[in-house]
This record gives structure tokens, sequence and C-alpha cells, in this order.
């Protein structure tokens, strides 16, 4: 049981880290990458679609933490867990993202 808490925890920091682009976007009135756009992830969604689908992973990403187990920020597995989640969707996102917005080969300045 302990295994699957640990990979909903994994799970819920992916769907955290995966609403923060969406969201401040959204809030600043710029669209971004969607899987509602035309192509799904590669289009731009308007600011609203954005918010909404931010705030979405925010639902999922608490309700993987803070209703799967018990989560403790005490415990090294469970804090492992989630920041592992963050991470790899973190750097995923960077790199997809990159291909749109130049952040995977800056120019020399």
């Amino acid at each position: 049981m302990h295994g699957l808490v640990l990979i909903a925890y994994f799970f819920g920091g992916a769907f955290l880290t995966n609403a923060v682009p969406h969201f401040v976007s959204g809030m600043m009135g710029r669209p971004f990458q969607s899987p509602f756009a035309k192509p799904p992830g590669e289009g731009l969604s308007s600011s609203t679609v954005n918010v909404v689908w931010g705030f979405f992973n925010i639902v999922i990403g608490y309700l993987l933490v803070c209703r799967v187990g018990s989560f403790d920020l005490d415990d090294v597995s469970n804090v492992a867990a989630l920041g592992a989640g963050a991470l790899v969707m973190g750097l995923f996102s960077a790199w997809h993202f990159g291909r749109f917005h130049g952040g995977n080969h800056p120019s020399q300045a």
C-alpha cells in the first residue's frame, strides 16, 4: 500500500508543477500551450482556458497529495516522491515548452 501512496505523491507533484505555467500565464492574460489547443500541447490556448486548466491541475494535485494516504512533510519518502514528480514534470516542461519559447537554445548575448 505504501508504494501506491508514493506513486500518488509523485503524480501529485507532477500535477502541482504543471499547474504553475498554465495558471500564471492565464492570470497574466497570455495565451499558452495546452492539451486543448490545435495541435494539442503545441498550439496556443486562451488565457481563460489556461487558468481553468491550471486550476484543474491544482485540484488533482491536492487530491493526490492530501487525500491519498497521510502526507507527512517529516517523512523523507513522502517528500522525495512529491519532489521527484515535480522535478520530472519541470524538466519535461522545460524541454517541451522550450521548443516554442527559445529556452532549449538561448541565443548568445
